[in-house]
């Protein structure tokens, strides 16, 4: 810092430096010397920059739940408690009470559009699916603040009010993962990409 101060006067008394190129210097020699000393400190991070993550950090940021619902975390619930959390929750405001009136998508019924890429609910081929979106995107104004009992019993009102689950049904990680759903045979997933694979587009010159 002595070294520092020691330039920063010889720079302020130079007739062809002003004040403000000596204020300019002396802060980019004071950000080059604490880049220094952080980077002679050990880090635990590969590039050098912050820190490693906890495991209660990465924890909380690990909710993918994959179509096989492998991944499903403990609860329940059934269609009566559903419809008490669709109503109390919010998803009522922007569904509608019955799933059909909106204005948001439709819920209960309706047909794919492909205008809009909308597919109902009982078009998605799986239903832990729908869990992983209801879970971390609902509701619309306050995504993921639903636990996972409510995420369940709201699963069990919409499967049960689009006939696909009868009413007492309880859904949990083991029902969820074997329900059947209707459109399942329709879906085609991808196939297994290769470096042989034919793009599905033709490149025009």
């Amino acid at each position: 810092m002595a070294r520092l101060r020691t330039v920063c006067r010889r720079l302020v008394s130079s007739r062809t430096c002003t004040r403000a190129d000596a204020a300019t210097l002396a802060a980019a020699l004071l950000f080059g010397f604490v880049a220094v000393a952080q980077a002679q400190q050990p880090s635990p991070s590969p590039s050098g920059l912050g820190r490693a993550p906890t495991p209660a950090e990465l924890r909380a940021w690990d909710i993918s739940i994959g179509p096989e619902g492998a991944e499903l975390p403990p609860g329940s619930g059934n269609a009566a408690q559903g419809e008490v959390v669709y109503m109390q929750r919010g998803c009522a405001g922007c569904h509608g009470p019955a799933g059909t009136e909106g204005p948001a998508p439709a819920l209960v019924g309706a047909k794919p559009t492909m205008s809009t890429n909308y597919f109902p609910i009982e078009y998605w081929p799986f239903a832990p699916s729908i869990w992983d979106y209801i879970n971390r995107a609902m509701p619309y104004d306050r995504p993921g603040n639903l636990t996972a009992n409510e995420v369940y019993a709201v699963m069990a009102f919409l499967l049960n009010r689009n006939g696909i689950i009868r009413e007492g049904e309880v859904m949990d990680a083991n029902s969820l993962r074997n329900v059947q759903m209707p459109h399942r045979v329709d879906y085609k997933g991808p196939i297994r990409w290769t470096p042989d694979t034919e793009r599905g587009f033709k490149i025009l010159p």
